[in-house]
């Protein structure tokens, strides 16, 4: 009913082929596969990890992903690229727009129905000011989705996580009241959202209700947690830098609900992948950890699986 998976830049030091055999080896359905550019300068944490090229997707090339997936009985639940496509360099800005459009095109040539991105923000101006630049921006990529029947998955993760973020994050898709809005001026049912509801915790929002009010909108589901330390957060307040006060944990090491999180998918009769995505600084020491990281994930989700 649920696939499960698995988010590729945790194992950026491997390539395509080991990937997909671990994935398969430890009995998960699926992975959401990153495509960032050969020559990305990002080094974001987890950014900038290449496990498909699209830039180079020959016809040779496609029929080995094909062939190593069939081998290993797993399947690509979205290719995912997350850049600020609203940057306020418009050189920035552009680049990454092109590169969001052909990795939908590569998508549609190996027949992945889902696209992971983020929005994108000027974390200097408001949001009704990059809401006018969404409108400028987002109509043509949105066009090449359609185009190429193509899904876009949206995270809603603010972005701000460092002091060069600051105020507003670099991702506008941050709240429901941002959602409606993005869907007003794009109301395209190809556009909705990567869900991820770690994101919700640390901005003080309910994690479960999303499921219900846009069940129509999930394309993709991150299955991330959060854990807020509260005496942290007494102390220096929600105005403070994000991780002043919170930190990402493995699924059942936060404060996420996870059993009303699974019963509302359920209800809503969500039928797409469910996808680790390991962010817990805890588990970064070395490939054992990280294999840890993302089997203890496993195994603690598998209750809800069946």
């Amino acid at each position: 009913m649920l696939k499960l998976g698995f988010v590729s830049a945790i194992l950026a030091d491997f390539g395509f082929e080991h990937v997909v055999r671990f994935a398969g080896t430890h009995g998960f359905e699926c992975i959401e596969v990153m495509c960032w550019p050969l020559d990305n300068a990002d080094n974001r944490r987890y950014a900038g990890v290449t496990h498909i090229d699209v830039n180079s997707l020959s016809e040779k090339k496609i029929a080995e992903i094909r062939y190593a997936l069939k081998e290993a009985h797993v399947s690509i639940s979205a290719l995912g690229y997350y850049p600020n496509p609203m940057d306020p360099d418009p050189g920035r800005s552009a680049f990454y727009v092109e590169h969001i459009k052909q990795v939908i095109r590569g998508a549609a040539k190996l027949g992945v129905p889902v696209v992971n991105t983020f929005i994108g923000r000027d974390p200097s101006k408001s949001i009704k000011d990059n809401l006018k630049t969404f409108a400028e921006i987002w109509p043509g990529i949105v066009k090449v989705a359609e185009e190429c029947n193509v899904k876009i998955g949206i995270e809603n993760c603010p972005m701000f996580f460092t002091d060069d973020e600051w105020p507003g994050g670099k991702n506008l898709a941050i709240s429901p009241s941002v959602w409606d809005r993005m869907f007003e001026i794009i109301p395209s049912r190809i556009l909705g959202l990567n869900y991820d509801p770690s994101h919700m915790i640390w901005q003080m929002m309910d994690e479960v209700k999303p499921i219900y009010n846009y069940k129509e909108r999930l394309h993709h589901i991150h299955l991330k947690d959060v854990r807020v330390y509260k005496d942290k957060l007494d102390r220096v307040g929600i105005l403070a830098n994000p991780l002043e006060y919170h930190s990402p944990k493995l699924p059942g090491l936060g404060d996420v609900n996870w059993r009303g999180f699974f019963a509302a998918l359920t209800d809503v009769r969500y039928r797409g992948p469910v996808v680790i995505e390991v962010e817990d600084k805890a588990y970064e020491g070395n490939i054992t950890d990280v294999t840890s990281a993302i089997l203890t994930s496993r195994n603690y989700l598998r209750q809800f699986l069946g």
